[in-house]
């Protein structure tokens, strides 16, 4: 009976023995999962254990992503092939349709005289229209008092043929034109002007980052990313132009497109490669520590310990 009882402690035990040993590795196995996920993030603390950071070409790069970002500037230079300029009329009147009907009349010959000067009714655009009281402020402590009205009405005009500007804005003021506020420059294909500019202002960024990655001895590498850098006026824009505009006397008015200036401005990221190369894409780093193997000029007999026989 004893040894029936102690046979069946013994067994107790050694259950007892093993479902304390699978608690342990089970809590041992947890603890060690998020080490081990932290390990495979975490890059190899020496060269034996890790590959080369690799480029676009398949070449190693120093570091860990070694890259430079620089900013790059252009400008592109062309000759204007447009005037946009904008004109009207404002005519006043004692009573509000009055005024209005003036100056439906007079813009009406202005808008003839852009017609026979050749401009498109594509290029002719009404920009402004407004008809408001001419009030008398001048009574002391009396409410203001309407005089009048004053009718205004602008129009935006396109003019493709620059050298015959002088002579249409002669044709338009002699037409009734009375309000000029303004003329701009440009091309109708400006487009492709902004892009030899961006094509410069990258030029411009791979310049500057040989530049500097050669200073501190590296290669320059690929592009890794490129972007319109954006201007304080919103993207590559025409530079305004000077232009001269005064009253002649019975002579065309002289004006002057001068030169139109596009401009832009790009960021590029490049990925910077070491100077002494780093090998292939993929291959291990060699070990620095580790020392090379010994040489011998003996073959390796069977037993290390075994003497040469006589």
């Amino acid at each position: 009976m004893r040894r029936a009882q102690n046979r069946a402690a013994g067994i107790g035990s050694d259950r007892g023995r093993k479902r304390f040993a699978a608690l342990l590795t089970g809590a041992a196995l947890m603890a060690s999962t998020p080490a081990l996920a932290q390990t495979a993030d975490m890059p190899a603390a020496n060269g034996r254990d890790a590959h080369h950071a690799c480029d676009a070409g398949g070449k190693g790069m120093r570091g860990h992503g070694a890259r430079i970002i620089v900013t790059g500037e252009g400008e592109a230079a062309t000759q204007p092939d447009m005037a946009t300029i904008n004109l009207g009329v404002t005519t006043q009147a004692e009573t509000a349709a009055a005024a209005m009907q003036a100056n439906s009349a007079q813009q009406t010959s202005v808008i003839d005289a852009l017609t026979a000067a050749g401009i498109e009714a594509r290029d002719i655009q009404t920009s402004g229209l407004n008809l408001n009281p001419m009030m008398d402020y001048s009574s002391e402590g009396q409410p203001p008092r309407v005089t009048g009205y004053q009718a205004q009405n602008m129009v935006t005009v396109r003019v493709r043929d620059l050298d015959g500007l002088g002579v249409t804005l002669d044709a338009i003021v002699g037409a009734g034109a009375n309000e000029i506020n303004g003329i701009t420059f440009g091309r109708d294909d400006s487009d492709q002007v902004q892009d030899d500019a961006r094509r410069d202002a990258v030029a411009d960024a791979r310049h500057r980052a040989e530049v500097m990655a050669e200073a501190a001895g590296l290669t320059l590498g690929p592009v890794l990313t490129i972007r319109d850098a954006v201007l304080p006026s919103g993207g590559p824009q025409p530079m305004m132009m000077r232009q001269a505009m005064v009253a002649s006397d019975g002579g065309a008015v002289p004006v002057q497109g001068g030169e139109l200036t596009m401009t832009a401005q790009v960021e590029v990221q490049f990925a910077l490669i070491g100077a002494g190369g780093m090998g292939d894409c993929g291959a291990m780093a060699p070990d620095a520590d580790a020392a090379p193997d010994a040489a011998t000029d003996e073959p390796a007999g069977d037993d290390a310990g075994t003497a040469p026989s006589n």
